[in-house]
Parts: C-alpha cells; structure tokens; sequence
C-alpha cells in the first residue's frame, strides 16, 4: 500500500486587509472545505494559526471556523499545533517559543471546540532548529513536521524516525520537498501525481509520502487548482463508481468482504490510500534518532552549509533584516524588564500592555517581506516596526513609572533612543532603495 498523507497550512497575518482575506477565502478557503466535504474517503492534516481563527471570526467568516470543525468531526481532517501569530520559532526567546504554542492552542480550541486536540505540530515555516523541541514536547504533541531538507538520515519511506529531549520521544515526519513545491507551482497534474505515487510502490512492504503547502495554493495562488489538481486526485483514488446497481454492488461487495470505501478504481488497484499523518504513526516502525538539521521549507542545501538557515527571515547578508532584528531584540528586552521592575499599579498596567502587544509583533511576515527574493512590501514591513514600536512605548512608559533607579530607567531610554535610530534607517531603506 502507498499512503499519501496531505497537509494544508492555512494562515493570513493578523494585520491582513479585510479585502485580500475576502478574496483568500473566496478563493480558496470555502472551496478547499467543499473539495474535502464531498468525498467522505479523503484525508488531510491541518495547520490554521490562532491569529487566523481569530480573524475569520472577526471578519464575518465563520462559516470557513464551522466547515474546518465539520471536516474534523467528520474524521476527515486532524489539526496541528503551531505558534498563534506565525513567528520563526528558532529565532525567538524559548519562553516566547512556549507562549506562542499555549495561546495557539487555546485560540484554536475556543472556536472549534473538543474536534481540535491536535497530536502533531506544524512549526510556521518549517523552520526548525533543536531548540524548539523542548517547547513542542511540553506542550503534548507526539509529532512534528518538517522540510525534506532538514533530514539527515537515509529518506524515511518505510519507518519514522525520533527526536529526543529531556528524555521525551518526538516522532518526525519530513516532507518531501520536491513533489510538494511541483504541486505549489503546478509543475504536475493529477495524472502524473498519482503516476508518481505509483512508483514508490515496493514489493516487500508499504511506504508513504508526505506533501506539505499552503492552503492557499488551492484557488487563490493558481486558480480553480482544488478542482484541476486536489479533486481530480482525489476522484482516482477514492471509491469507483457503481459498476452494478446499488443492490447487486452491495452484495457482491459483502461476498468479498469489502466496504465500499474499500472498493476502488484503476488508481486504487495501485493501492493508493490518503490518510492522516497521525495515522502514519500506527502503520509504520520507529526509525532511529535523529537531530534534524537546522531549517526551513524555503531552506536550501547551499544555505545550511552556509549557515543561513532561514534566509527568507533572517538573512545575515540582508542589512535589512539585521536592523529589523535589532528593533525588534530591543522591543523583546525593554518587556521583560518592565515585567522585572513593574512595583506599583501603573507600571504593572502598562507592563502587562507591553506583555500582550509582543505577542502579535513576533509575526514572520514582517521579514518576509524584507527579504531580497520578494518584491518589498513596504507596508508590512513598516506595520511590523510600529507594532515593535508600541511595545517599546509601554514597556519604557512601565519602567519609567516604576520604582527601579534613576541610573536603570536613563540605561533604558538610551535603548529606546536607538531603537529610534533603527527605526529610521529601517524606512529610510524602504524609500529609497
């Protein structure tokens, strides 16, 4: 047998415009769940940040909130845990790491209810390094996927392998990045897809695949191409139309013991089977331990040897990118001081103000668009630095209300003075290059 296990990562920043959210979910979002609603047989894993639960909720989507749960009650869908406002995991503080994951899951838990109790973990991006095992483990995941590229072991087709902390066992599951990018970039068809699939086919044993890409793929980034590619797959490898009346199928059926989802077409005699990723975990062995390598689903081989592991967020040759770290490091600092010196009601107020604005301004999407590959957004760039802004503003606001020393809150103002001076070199690089 050859299982194919499908993941779609559904997110939108928390700052996005109502009107592009529209159109995603136009687009993409109502008809991916139609896609999956009309064919019992099909299987998919979920990632839907916090961030954009709220938002659907927010904006009058609730509909896209009740079709995810219906899928999920429907044993159709799994979710997976992930970090609530979509931030580089590597990349910030290991408290902020567990913090991101808590309030992931009790977003996502108040609007789909008991349905999401997710057993994996998508980190945003894929971007892995070993530092984030400890947080994904306390939180109760059994799982975490990453890039293809990350696996520094023979590829697992047969067996899922292990990683380990504080003597807790987390299975890994890697995508395979080629296949997953031909789909994102309609490199490939339904007919060549599961042509692919048939040649992992082994005579000694069952395999499986996994692909991985954003749910926006589907009708927004290539149009109609949840009916031109993930419904066409679908439709081959799910059940076969009747080839007697219902009566006589259901009899003959029952002779061979079979159920009817069981009862397949010319791709299902290749033995094709989509499932959940969880459900990997039951059919295949434990591999062998392993520490993936240090990266991201947008990480190449050329940049972990160069040790630029997440070059779309944190280039160390984007000049750009090191001063929106700089701010943003500074945001991150001046917070938990105001946090360590808050002694009296005003300061604890503006200090908890600071604690809940850095939340929403560790958001990925604000490097993203820094980075040299993409066409600059100088928008989403600028609303990541006033989001830092706002956090400087209270956590100083905090500190200088507090009772901490006149030498501490001058040692602080000087940071605020050069997250000042950041800030302007920031945009004066967005106008003028």
């Amino acid at each position: 047998m050859i299982y194919w296990a499908p993941l779609l990562h559904f997110y939108q920043p928390s700052l996005q415009l109502y009107s592009v959210l529209d159109k995603v979910v136009k687009e993409s979002y109502r008809p991916l769940i139609e896609v999956i609603r009309r064919r019992p047989y099909a299987r998919v894993t979920v990632n839907i940040n916090g961030a954009l639960t709220e938002l659907l909720w927010e904006t009058g989507h609730a509909d896209v909130i009740d079709g995810l749960r219906g899928l999920a009650e429907n044993k159709q869908i799994e979710f997976t845990g992930s970090g609530k406002y979509h931030p580089i995991l590597p990349l910030i503080p290991q408290e902020e790491m567990t913090r991101q994951v808590r309030r992931n899951h009790l977003t996502n838990r108040h609007f789909f209810g008991n349905v999401y109790a997710p057993r994996g973990f998508f980190p945003p991006e894929m971007a892995f390094s070993m530092d984030i095992v400890n947080a994904v483990v306390a939180t109760r995941h059994d799982w975490i996927i990453l890039s293809g590229v990350a696996c520094p072991l023979p590829w697992p087709m047969d067996m899922v392998h292990e990683v380990s902390a504080d003597d807790e066992k987390l299975a890994v599951f890697f995508r395979d990045d080629i296949l997953s990018n031909r789909i994102s970039f309609q490199d490939i068809d339904g007919k060549r897809f599961i042509e692919h699939l048939k040649g992992l086919r082994r005579e000694d044993g069952d395999v499986y695949v996994i692909t991985a890409m954003d749910a926006e793929t589907f009708g927004h980034h290539i149009q109609n191409w949840e009916k031109l590619f993930l419904a066409d797959v679908y439709e081959a490898i799910g059940p076969a139309r009747p080839l007697y009346p219902e009566i006589k199928q259901k009899k003959v059926l029952a002779e061979q013991h079979l159920s009817i989802l069981e009862y397949r077409g010319e791709a299902g005699a290749a033995q094709i089977k989509p499932v959940l990723i969880s459900d990997l975990l039951d059919l295949f062995p434990r591999g062998k331990k392993c520490a993936p390598k240090p990266s991201s689903w947008s990480t190449s081989e050329q940049d972990i040897k160069a040790g630029n592991y997440y070059p779309l967020w944190k280039d160390k040759n984007n000049p750009l990118h090191i001063l929106q770290w700089e701010h943003l490091n500074i945001a991150i600092e001046l917070m938990y001081r105001a946090q360590e010196f808050a002694d009296n009601p005003a300061s604890k107020q503006y200090a908890e103000i600071a604690r809940a604005l850095l939340d929403p301004a560790l958001q990925s999407d604000q490097f993203w668009w820094a980075n040299k590959g993409s066409r600059w957004d100088i928008n989403m760039v600028d609303r990541g630095l006033r989001q830092h802004q706002e956090v400087l503003l209270n956590a100083y606001k905090s500190i200088a209300l507090s009772g901490c020393s006149e030498e501490q809150k001058r040692l602080y103002y000087y940071r605020v003075v050069v997250a000042r001076d950041i800030r302007n070199k920031i945009r004066d690089r967005l106008i003028l290059e």
